[in-house]
């Protein structure tokens, strides 16, 4: 009789913990991305995570995969794509492969500063962009600050485009970096970010470009003991949710969302800036040899990219409508 009645309250509470459990309603965002824990967007995303837990008084979480966990930048943008992730972050050279618009950022020496970068991430021309990827089910967020990207390579500074004759240089799988490479006398090779560090020890390339904190923290300056800061392109990483979420969202965690995003965007471009001011710090210390080459020495070679794009309708209009930004 005991047993039964032991049995029968376990059925009981059971019961009453799947009913709490059911009106317990909260939703778990997954976002999932390539950087080390260490990197500014990775500490941003901790933040954004806290934020909208208390935006959403613990109604919203957010659940983080670094170090390509889940896959390479490619793979999370086509796993958004299907609904099987649903957010993640990317650089602006990998997302021009499914939304084009966004190889405008790939374009080298198109910003005159930092300053400038942001004034078009954060107004219309930055939102238009944004938005332009739901029509391939991908909806943009917000820009983090990825600094400029430099050359980077083994055996020698680069002081001039001439010195990257004959160079293997690994690019991301973006067609405006290839040209970019290719332009300036160099051999571009698509190597995805996590086999870079054993393709350089191997000779697979010579070299690669990067900003400082990714140049850094991914170690790579333990192959490549020569950093030539010519800055050629401010490549922003975008932050992506995929639309098949995004439209099944109320307006409310739409909102609890965006808020949490903006604030972490804030964030990051304060730790970004550190972070810089570190790695370069850092390299130098561990036997890099930093150079600073004459910018116009690279932009002059650069700009038959240009020309490619005055009877470009759409485009062309874009990068007239950046360099006017004030």
């Amino acid at each position: 009789m005991n047993r039964h009645l032991t049995l029968i309250l376990v059925f009981l509470f059971a019961i009453v913990l799947t009913s709490c459990n059911q009106t317990e309603k909260y939703r778990t965002i997954k976002l999932a991305h390539g950087l080390d824990i260490n990197h500014s967007v990775h500490k941003a995303m901790i933040k954004m995570g806290e934020d909208l837990k208390k935006l959403s008084k613990g109604k919203m979480l957010l659940e983080i995969y670094p170090n390509q966990q889940l896959g390479t930048e490619r793979q999370c943008l086509e796993l958004l794509q299907i609904g099987s992730l649903d957010m993640t972050k990317v650089s602006a050279g990998v997302m021009e492969n499914f939304a084009p618009k966004m190889k405008i950022f790939g374009l080298p020496f198109l910003f005159r500063d930092r300053e400038h970068s942001f004034q078009v991430l954060d107004g219309a021309i930055g939102k238009q962009l944004l938005d332009d990827g739901e029509k391939y089910w991908l909806k943009g967020l917000g820009y983090y600050d990825a600094g400029s990207r430099s050359f980077y390579t083994k055996e020698k500074s680069i002081n001039s485009p001439e010195d990257l004759a004959g160079m293997k240089i690994r690019v991301m799988e973006s067609v405006t970096a290839m040209d970019m490479v290719r332009s300036l006398g160099g051999s571009p090779t698509p190597i995805s970010w996590g086999e870079l560090y054993t393709s350089l020890q191997q000779g697979v390339v010579d070299g690669a470009e990067n900003n400082p904190p990714s140049f850094y923290l991914s170690r790579h300056y333990e192959v490549c003991k020569f950093y030539s800061l010519d800055e050629h392109t401010v490549l922003p990483d975008v932050l992506i949710m995929g639309t098949q979420i995004w439209n099944r969202l109320s307006e409310e965690e739409r909102t609890w969302i965006q808020e949490a995003v903006d604030s972490s965007v804030k964030y990051q471009r304060i730790l970004w800036a550190e972070a810089e001011e570190e790695a370069l710090a850092e390299v130098q210390k561990a036997g890099v040899k930093v150079t600073r080459p004459d910018k116009t020495l690279f932009s002059k070679k650069v700009e038959s990219i240009y020309e490619q794009y005055k009877d470009d309708e759409v485009m062309y209009p874009l990068i007239q409508q950046i360099q006017k930004t004030k």
